[in-house]
């Protein structure tokens, strides 16, 4: 036993690489995958009702994917949108290796695997997906949306899935007092013992006086 977790900046346990078929995008694919990554041996079951739950992402602009993982949210999106820039961010330096080969494989150019520290302060997303890494801990968890969430663009959506008996409930009540001003959340879909958690950014309102017709 090594005490790795998915979550680990670097993985000391065995690659052990392998392929998986797994159908992404409408499409049935054959992916790499290897151990010291979330769920190395199929789509998780989370993951699988996020997509199944979400509407088509924006054709356009900076879409990210949150604790990518082996890449089938990042891939998915950039699958579909391939005019888009999916952002596949984790800490996981193995999983970030993984969705590069995977990119390469299913030839798409439009996937940017990178740590956190490495997407530029200026860019906001179109939309966020996220199977989120609950087992992080509540204040590890709670830091890590409010750094990114608010990067979302005005009159766009982030979309997150977790696991009934793991809290979703209570954090979907903390997004809501959260992020209270120009948001909105709510409870998009329920499936299998997950929730898909809908945080909407609304446009900001002018200021200043409205001009004269």
């Amino acid at each position: 036993m090594t005490g790795d977790h998915y979550f680990s900046a670097s993985p000391a346990s065995p690659e052990n690489l392998r392929r998986i078929r797994v159908r992404l995008a409408g499409r049935d694919v054959e992916m790499t995958t290897a151990g010291g990554v979330f769920s190395p041996d199929h789509v998780d079951s989370g993951t699988g009702v996020l997509l199944a739950n979400t509407p088509p992402p924006p054709p356009g602009g900076n879409l990210l994917d949150l604790g990518c993982g082996w890449g089938p949210i990042a891939l998915t999106l950039a699958l579909d949108s391939p005019h888009a820039t999916v952002w596949a961010v984790d800490v996981n330096e193995r999983a970030l290796d993984l969705v590069r080969r995977n990119a390469d494989s299913l030839g798409v150019t439009n996937v940017n695997a990178v740590l956190p520290e490495d997407v530029p302060d200026d860019v906001i997303f179109r939309t966020i997906r996220s199977n989120p890494p609950i087992r992080v801990g509540k204040n590890e968890l709670h830091g890590l949306l409010e750094r990114w969430i608010p990067r979302l663009d005005e009159r766009s959506d982030a979309w997150l899935v977790v696991q009934r008996n793991l809290g979703s409930d209570s954090l979907q009540r903390w997004l809501s007092a959260t992020f209270e001003d120009g948001y909105s959340v709510h409870r998009a879909a329920t499936g299998r013992g997950f929730r898909v958690i809908k945080v909407r950014r609304h446009g900001t309102p002018p200021t200043g006086p409205v001009p004269l017709p």
